[in-house]
C-alpha cells in the first residue's frame, strides 16, 4: 500500500517509538524509507549582532545530532532481518514542519510518520506543535506517534 514513508526524527524519545513504527510499516509494505531530520534556523539571527561562533556551534551540535539520530533508525532498520531501503536526509535552515513537507514532496511520500511529545496546554502554546503542523498541511496521510 505505501511505497515512499517518510520518518521525521528529532532523536527524541517520541519520534524513537515514531520510528519502530515507520520501520515495521515499511517492512510489511516493502517500502522506501526517509528519515529526516530537520535542522530549525539559528535561533539568533536578527538579535543584536550574529556570532558566527555561535551559529558555527549551533549547526555542529545539531549536525551530530542528526548522525545520532539517523543512526538509530539505521540500526532499528537492519535489526530483525529483511532489507529496508533506507535513506537518510538532513535539512537545514528551515523550520520542522516545513522540512518534514518539503521532503515528503521531494521524496514522493505517500505516507509520514512523526512523533508527539503529548504536550498540552500552555507548554503547547507556546512551543507549539509540529506533528500539528505537518497534519494539517500534509498532502499525503500522516500517522502521529505518541
Amino acid at each position: 500500500m505505501f511505497k515512499n514513508i517518510l520518518f521525521a526524527t528529532d532523536g527524541s524519545a517520541a519520534s524513537e517509538h515514531a520510528a519502530q513504527l515507520a520501520v515495521k510499516l515499511a517492512r510489511r509494505h516493502d517500502s522506501r524509507l526517509t528519515a529526516v531530520y530537520v535542522v530549525d534556523p539559528y535561533p539568533y539571527l536578527g538579535i543584536g549582532e550574529a556570532n558566527p561562533v555561535g551559529m558555527n556551534a549551533y549547526l555542529s551540535a545539531a549536525r551530530e545530532h542528526a548522525a545520532a539520530a539517523h543512526a538509530k533508525i539505521g540500526e532499528l532498520a537492519a535489526k530483525d532481518g529483511g532489507h529496508i531501503q533506507l535513506e537518510c536526509v538532513l535539512l537545514e535552515d528551515v523550520t520542522a514542519d516545513k522540512g518534514i513537507l518539503r521532503a515528503a514532496e521531494n521524496t514522493k511520500a505517500d505516507l509520514v510518520v512523526v512523533g508527539s511529545h503529548g504536550r498540552t496546554g500552555i507548554q503547547r502554546l507556546i512551543l507549539g506543535s509540529i506533528a500539528a503542523k505537518v497534519v494539517a498541511a500534509s498532502p499525503v496521510p500522516v500517522l502521529v506517534a505518541r
